[in-house]
């Protein structure tokens, strides 16, 4: 364990930082001010004495806005997290109203996690917290780990997540698929028979350098192999492509159910018995002690629970009753 220089440390202003996150926050002298409520020119000294003790520029300006360089960029991610975990001890006390609070969050989210949650965690935000903002960016399952360590993100929803000993991780719902396609362009029974869907070519959802994508370890597992055609990282692109071409979009169940319909689409159970692992929440073991986040987590929850989970429970009992010869074939 590191030991910390305590003798050095004493003649540093800590409030520094706080300045340095402000500004990381607004890209703007005269909001990160604000946003600290102090002057102007008191917030410009902050950053003149930033500055000298990193020997780097840390913002510059491009034509009308302020950037971060390379050297903000790096210390953007320990400073936050420092920050944070000096705002749990001093706060760990306090209670948290989520009514009353400002603060932002930032989220790493799969593009599936994306689509779903937040509309539905906004809506549900500007109702009961105000105050409260979600920033959420791509949550990619290898870098997930790296991104909680350095602060980027206060927590990450998402599939093929491996637990870390030193995040905790929680199943929210078991994945499934569905399939889409456009009447118009493909003239297919609903629920698509087996020998039509593996006879059709296909779109899917791929985050690697495989056109399989998402789909291949399942696949893989029942014995099947389809044409695809084309692959994405992008839920909403794929739909997209089975809504102008003779496409079959294999995709996320309840993805499908939400969007498929607005875009015109025939939604129909995939007629292979695929496996995929859970959606998870994954929060790093020191924010247990964050009120905030540990209310955002809860609200999460109840936000998953609404995503049309019954729907898909009824389209796959009539697929099975119906179709369950094909299934017990596949």
């Amino acid at each position: 364990m590191q030991v910390i220089d305590h003798f050095n440390l004493r003649s540093f202003d800590l409030n520094l930082l706080v300045a340095f996150d402000a500004m990381m926050e607004e890209m703007s002298v005269t909001r990160a001010a604000q946003r600290l409520k102090i002057q102007q020119p008191a917030m410009s000294h902050n950053i003149s004495t930033l500055r000298t003790l990193f020997q780097d520029d840390l913002f510059i300006r491009v034509g009308q806005v302020m950037k971060p360089t390379a050297r903000a960029l790096n210390l953007s991610g320990p400073v936050r997290q420092a920050l944070r975990q000096a705002q749990a001890a001093v706060l760990m006390a306090d209670a948290f109203d989520p009514a009353t609070e400002h603060r932002t969050f930032r989220l790493g989210l799969s593009s599936e996690v994306e689509l779903l949650l937040l509309p539905d965690l906004t809506a549900r935000l500007r109702e009961i917290a105000p105050g409260i903002r979600i920033l959420a960016r791509g949550g990619d399952a290898a870098e997930v780990d790296a991104m909680l360590d350095a602060g980027v993100i206060d927590l990450s929803v998402g599939c093929s997540y491996l637990p870390d000993s030193r995040h905790h991780s929680e199943s929210l719902y078991q994945s499934s698929v569905l399939c889409c396609f456009n009447p118009q362009y493909l003239k297919l029974s609903n629920p698509v028979d087996l020998d039509a869907y593996m006879a059709a070519q296909h779109a899917v959802i791929s985050q690697t350098d495989s056109l399989h994508g998402c789909v291949k370890d399942a696949l893989e597992h029942a014995g099947a192999e389809l044409e695809v055609v084309a692959a994405a990282p992008d839920f909403m692109s794929i739909l997209a492509t089975a809504r102008s071409s003779a496409v079959i979009a294999t995709v996320s169940s309840r993805i499908a159910l939400r969007y498929g319909p607005l875009l015109g689409l025939q939604v129909s159970p995939v007629p292979l018995a695929l496996s995929f692992p859970p959606v998870a929440m994954v929060w790093p073991l020191q924010m247990d002690s964050d009120l905030g986040c540990a209310w955002l987590r809860q609200q999460i929850r109840e936000a998953m629970l609404g995503t049309n989970e019954s729907n898909i429970t009824d389209i796959a009992a009539r697929f099975h009753k119906d179709q369950g010869c094909l299934m017990a074939s596949s």
